[in-house]
């Protein structure tokens, strides 16, 4: 009987791991490049073993290669990096009948990352868990606020640096290694040495990791196709726009008469973005008026509400859009008052992730 764990192991980067049981004594590793123990000797009964488990395995596999940890084994070096085999294998690695036995003694993890370079800093490439690298805009604040949300009620433990997009530090190289896409936030799963980068992808991935009891997301799986499809109608739709409204009425380095067409078009159809979801928290089409986007009845706060909501509070910002332009849309007001009165809310906004009061939170260039 063969025991089979997950496929793959995507804490360990780029390559991947599999790794099987056949009578609690033996591991098949598959990956591009050799394993090495500290210690293997060839006369060792474990040893010969594992050849003979190796026979096993190419008539099944024909490119495994077997090795077992003989008694006493502590590390196991994978290319330049290493886990702990518990992390994704609890429960068979205690029955490895020739290996310690030990607490945190089986194989014991060096977990030298595929992630950070040295000109990773120092906070960062030391980090242990969860970190978080952000700057409090509205997209940071996403993540900031599903992770206080998530502390409220479950304790979860990260780290935060905060970097100045001002001076493009998320261009740089170590940046780039962990979001090709150079842009914040990024989430770092130290545990698995796997990095997340795009809001949407990323509070999907907390939810996965700490919501062990869904209060952000669903278990019915209409109620999650809701959650996705309006977490996804923000990501492709609302930000997109808002996001030119706030650079041609802000940013955009020419003359106004330049700039009228982009002005109108991204402020009109951030509008109507703002017009569907007054849509559907009215009602207009049910009979039944909402609080929250995702949901039966009137619905529960989620990541999908979580994901739009920096955004949609923030529609003044850039002038554009007027207190006159928002009175079309009442219930969504009354939404964003609703969302922000939770405390993580007012958490994730906060002094916290503001680099002003927390400079020891600094990471790069600030200026």
């Amino acid at each position: 009987m063969w025991y089979k764990t997950p496929r793959t192991a995507p804490h360990l980067g780029r390559s991947s791991f599999q790794i099987y049981l056949q009578s609690s004594a033996c591991m098949r590793i598959t990956s591009k490049h050799p394993l090495q123990l500290t210690s293997r000797p060839s006369n060792s009964p474990s040893f010969r073993f594992s050849q003979q488990c190796r026979g096993i395995s190419n008539r099944i596999y024909p490119k495994a290669a077997w090795f077992v940890p003989v008694a006493g084994t502590r590390r196991i070096v994978y290319n330049t990096r290493n886990t702990e085999i518990p992390t994704f294998f609890p429960s068979t690695v205690n029955r490895l009948r020739h290996t310690s036995i030990q607490s945190r003694n089986y194989i014991t993890p060096n977990m030298a990352s595929n992630l950070y370079t040295d000109e990773t800093p120092e906070p960062i490439r030391s980090s242990k868990g969860l970190h978080l690298i952000t700057q409090s805009t509205p997209n940071g604040q996403k993540v900031q606020i599903l992770l206080e949300e998530l502390k409220a009620i479950y304790g979860t433990e990260w780290g935060t640096s905060i970097i100045n997009i001002g001076t493009n530090e998320q261009k740089k190289d170590w940046f780039l290694r962990l979001n090709p896409n150079g842009r914040i936030p990024v989430i770092i799963d130290n545990d698995k040495s796997f990095s997340v980068m795009e809001t949407s992808a990323e509070l999907l991935y907390l939810v996965e990791r700490e919501d062990k009891d869904h209060h952000f997301d669903f278990t019915d799986p209409l109620e999650k196709s809701q959650l996705l499809q309006w977490l996804y109608f923000w990501h492709g739709s609302g930000a997109p726009y808002q996001g030119q409204v706030n650079h041609f009425f802000k940013y955009a380095p020419a003359p106004p008469e330049q700039l009228q067409y982009a002005q109108t078009r991204f402020k009109n159809e951030t509008l109507r973005v703002f017009g569907v979801i007054e849509i559907h928290l009215s009602g207009k089409y049910t009979g039944q008026p909402r609080e929250y986007l995702a949901g039966n009845g009137t619905g529960k706060y989620s990541i999908a509400d979580i994901g739009s909501w920096p955004w949609i509070k923030g529609w003044g910002w850039s002038g554009a859009i007027t207190k006159q332009d928002m009175e079309a849309f009442p219930h969504l007001l009354k939404w964003i008052d609703r969302i922000a009165e939770r405390p993580a809310v007012k958490l994730g906004t906060g002094d916290a992730y503001d680099a002003s009061k927390r400079p020891e939170l600094y990471v790069g260039e600030k200026r």
